[in-house]
């Protein structure tokens, strides 16, 4: 079954759960905030999606912009990425959604189209 991590007081990561909805797509839902990732977890996630470690980064988020990360991350390694993103939900782009062999960061409904209906 497909997972899907989301936040709920996140309007991206409601319409992706409605898209979901709407296109019949049964998932395992899981907040972020409150079961964050693993470094495990990232580390496996970030292989299967073929991704940067920075592109799990939630760039507009206010924990993003407090901790000054968009001056930080170029001089980080990608395990210090991950290691990082694993300390706090808060600071990995959602939603999330991961399958056997891919994982969709963010919600581009054409890119979750082309994956899941086609």
């Amino acid at each position: 079954m497909l997972k899907f991590i989301c936040y709920s007081k996140c309007g991206t990561c409601r319409k992706a759960a409605g898209w979901l909805k709407e296109n019949q797509i049964n998932v395992e839902s899981r907040d972020i905030k409150t079961q964050n990732p693993t470094l495990e977890e990232l580390t496996l996630w970030k292989e299967k999606s073929g991704l940067p470690a920075k592109k799990f980064f939630n760039t507009s988020g206010q924990l993003y912009k407090s901790m000054e990360l968009k001056t930080k991350l170029p001089d980080m390694s990608e395990d210090d990425m991950l290691k990082l993103l694993s300390g706090d939900g808060m600071l990995v782009k959602r939603p999330l959604l991961i399958g056997d062999d891919f994982v969709l960061v963010g919600f581009k409904e054409e890119e979750w189209e082309t994956r899941l209906l086609k």
